[in-house]
């Protein structure tokens, strides 16, 4: 399935059902007086999370949805129906603005959380509403009120504890398959991540994290260039970053891969600039174990990185669980 997480559509509630002019006509009763129902009311629009979806892909075929109107009201005091609601499933993780003021109607975090996004209009009363003591026969009634309609864009940030990011090839999925059950593509060549990936890390019993894995990301990344500041929003509601780093990289300097990833943060958001980040230097493997630790000690100190730091390799496992662990650490801390 096509990933997609932006999509624009068009929701348009119901109509209200006029009120009913009508008067009782029976024999041996010439004058009944007013019997003229009230309308229905029409139907509103919902937008709905849902767990089970993850994509706005099927908005790329159905992009206008419209609620039913109120039914007229009817003789002998009969109210027309209502319109039924109409409920939009989205994934949990979206954003509902309105296109043409630019307004945030919604932030869906919840499954079966629910966002009303254009309310049916409201029911027009029938004659019989307008009897009085002076006016027996009144042939007055009103019309069913109009009915919202708006043009909507959805937009998906994943929900994840940690967010995984790095230059293409810094090993993001291999980890992300260590670690979990998830099975993204893994290939010796550059952009195989092409979608965000989730996957679950069980620690134990009733202990769980989501980690979220996107596009790598290159240098002007925050101007549009590459695939990952197209999904650099979806690490936005993130408890931390993981950023994981090639330690011998064939072309290439350690340190000024790491300080390029920081800068295009610092140019697309603050916010995400800020939030906490732990470096992950990967790829231990591909150096003699005697150099392993001098090499990555090098590299923290000619950064001056004072934040916590984990050497791994994704490939054989090494050093996974310990980041793992951390990790549930620093959420369950931060939740306490």
């Amino acid at each position: 399935m096509r990933f997609a997480d932006e999509a624009i559509i068009e929701v348009v509630a119901g109509k209200g059902g006029d009120g009913c002019l009508s008067f009782r006509r029976e024999k041996y009763i010439p004058f009944g007086g007013p019997n003229g129902g009230d309308g229905g009311d029409g139907g509103s629009v919902y937008v709905v999370a849902v767990a089970a979806l993850n994509t706005l892909v099927d908005f790329r075929f159905t992009r206008l949805f419209r609620a039913k109107h109120g039914e007229n009201g009817k003789g002998c005091e009969c109210t027309g129906g209502k319109g039924p609601d109409l409920f939009i499933k989205v994934p949990v993780g979206t954003l509902v603005y309105d296109i043409h003021t630019e307004e945030c109607l919604g932030d869906l975090v919840k499954p079966g959380q629910t966002l009303l996004v254009a309310k049916g209009g409201e029911h027009g009363l029938g004659n019989i509403r307008f009897k009085t003591s002076t006016n027996r026969a009144p042939r007055h009634i009103t019309k069913g009120e109009p009915c919202d309609a708006r043009r909507l864009r959805l937009e998906l940030q994943v929900i994840a504890d940690v967010g995984l990011l790095g230059l293409p090839n810094a090993g993001k999925s291999t980890f992300i398959r260590a670690v979990s059950a998830a099975r993204p593509k893994v290939a010796d060549y550059p952009f195989t991540t092409l979608k965000p990936n989730l996957g679950v890390v069980s620690i134990e019993v009733d202990r769980s994290f989501v980690i979220a894995d996107i596009p790598g990301l290159i240098e002007g990344a925050a101007a549009g260039a590459g695939l990952g500041a197209q999904f650099l929003k979806h690490l936005s509601r993130t408890h931390l970053l993981l950023h994981l780093v090639d330690i011998a990289p064939p072309e290439g300097d350690p340190v000024k891969d790491i300080i390029k990833i920081r800068q295009e943060l610092e140019k697309y958001s603050a916010d995400l600039a800020t939030r906490e980040r732990w470096l992950v230097l990967n790829k231990l493997d591909l150096l003699p174990p005697d150099e392993q630790a001098s090499h990555c000690q090098a590299i923290i100190e000619e950064l001056g990185w004072k934040g916590r730091v984990f050497e791994v390799s994704a490939l054989s496992g090494k050093g996974c669980r310990e980041v793992c662990y951390a990790v549930m650490e620093s959420i369950t801390s931060s939740e306490s």
